[in-house]
């Protein structure tokens, strides 16, 4: 049976609706949106404060959620980079068991939908078990991620990551063990498994991850990619490339042309691909991912804890490219938090403020109002799911912010989003519905005792290892 909410201030895509009706189905799926109640309507609750869209997080890691903190201090040489950290998580990873992660991955969903996240893409490699043995159940450690999600009641994509190699023509090493696949086939049977367990439709989806083009050699993404397609057309795919200027040199030297420039001309790359990161392009490379409609999948907060750099967003922007944000690592798990870094690092870069806004309608001209739209829109794409905006045909996934929050008392719906992304340290969520379902309200999880104690029980037996 259809139910019927009433909410003060409705984010729209042209705007907001001031009350606004959303009438959401049984199976959590938006029926419609009104901006009167109909005669004969009956409102089952009405919200104040104001509503937006879930949001969506196209990049997570949820077992590094356990290392924000823990690699924070300097080497013996002082010369402190992304692969000196890397020798961190694998010292970590090496450790986890399934328990262990499923705990793990239900504090970081819970931490993600207190924040307004309601769906998230699954970018995940620990296949195996500790000393790179086939667990008996192939998809172990990806279920157990899943069974998280359904637990803390987040939409959540698997993308189960293909890795051959330790770099371009070289073998694994001891420390990859568990991320391991030598055989494409072998990877797919772990993608199949994954599409029959992934059963509700509105709620869990499967696509392809690659972990980079140092790690997996071109006749691997060849045959991965064709062997994902043949079983569903429409499969996202993702990979990490251009993160790190080594990793640009390294496929310089072995496959002769820099990381996104190689895909555009050895991949089909559409609106289907999420290149995450690729903070390290040329100004070809980036007009070319924008024009091929694939999405940059950007994670400020982890980009800058690591020290990769700024990806060129300005520019990128302005030749039509979609873009999202993911939590990657988890240093936080607030998108506005993940767009304050973001903004306000491009200001620094350039010396002036407002650097996304434009000119162009009403709705483009705010900062926030600007940044959340292009997220929700370039995550949308990102997932293939029918999220991003609150209308008719799409998830009910609705995130309900506090008017009287201290964060955001006095503002309205212009300045609402402004408010939250670039001056607020406090989360001003109250309610969060997911699929119809009210998995936040009042700022609690009905499960959130259980998972911190999860959580806290299986922090203690990893670090005590």
């Amino acid at each position: 049976m259809s139910k019927i909410y009433e909410l003060e201030h409705l984010h729209q895509p042209d705007g907001w609706l001031s009350p606004g009706f959303v009438t959401v189905d049984a199976n959590g799926m938006i029926e419609a949106v009104d901006a009167e109640l109909q005669t004969g309507w009956e409102v089952d609750a009405k919200l104040s404060g104001f509503c937006i869209p879930g949001l969506p997080n196209l990049h997570s890691h949820a077992f590094q959620r356990a290392l924000a903190g823990r690699t924070e201090c300097i080497s013996d040489d002082g010369n402190d980079t992304f692969w000196t950290w890397r020798s961190f998580m694998y010292d970590f990873v090496s450790r986890l068991g399934p328990e262990e992660y499923a705990a793990l991955g239900a504090f970081v969903y819970l931490e993600m939908v207190k924040f307004g996240m309601t769906s998230v893409a699954e970018f995940h490699y620990v296949h195996h078990d500790p000393k790179g043995r086939r667990y008996n159940n192939h998809g172990e450690m990806s279920e157990r991620l899943i069974s998280a999600a359904n637990d803390v009641g987040i939409a959540i994509t698997m993308f189960p990551v293909l890795y051959a190699h330790a770099g371009i023509g070289m073998p694994a090493t001891e420390q990859q063990r568990r991320f391991i696949h030598t055989r494409v086939d072998d990877y797919l049977d772990l993608v199949n498994t994954l599409n029959q367990r992934c059963s509700n439709r509105y709620m869990q989806s499967t696509g392809i991850a690659l972990h980079s083009l140092r790690a997996v050699a071109p006749d691997e993404i060849r045959d991965a990619v064709a062997g994902a397609l043949e079983v569903n057309p429409d499969c996202r795919i993702h990979i990490h490339v251009s993160e790190q200027p080594r990793e640009v040199e390294e496929v310089v030297a072995g496959l002769g042309a820099r990381p996104v420039q190689w895909l555009l001309d050895n991949v089909e790359l559409n609106q289907q691909w999420s290149l995450i990161h690729a903070t390290h392009i040329d100004a070809q490379e980036r007009a070319g991912m924008a024009k091929s409609g694939a999405v940059a999948g950007l994670c400020p907060v982890t980009e800058a804890t690591l020290g990769d750099g700024i990806f060129p967003l300005v520019e990128y922007q302005q030749e039509g490219g979609s873009w999202g944000i993911g939590t990657d690592s988890h240093y936080t798990t607030s998108t506005a938090e993940e767009l304050r870094i973001l903004e306000c690092g491009l200001r620094l870069q350039a010396g002036r403020r407002n650097m996304l806004a434009s000119n162009e309608k009403e709705t483009t001209r705010r900062t926030g109002r600007r940044l959340f739209d292009l997220v929700l829109a370039g995550g949308a794409q990102s997932f293939g799911m029918p999220v991003g905006s609150i209308n008719a045909g799409k998830r009910a996934d609705l995130v309900v912010l506090e008017a009287d929050h201290p964060a955001l008392i006095s503002h309205g719906t212009e300045t609402v989003l402004d408010a939250w992304t670039l001056s607020s340290t406090v989360n001003p969520v109250r309610d969060v519905m997911i699929a119809g379902n009210w998995i936040v309200r009042d700022g609690k999880h009905e499960m959130e005792e259980a998972i911190l104690q999860n959580y806290k029980k299986a922090m203690r037996g990893l670090l005590d290892s």
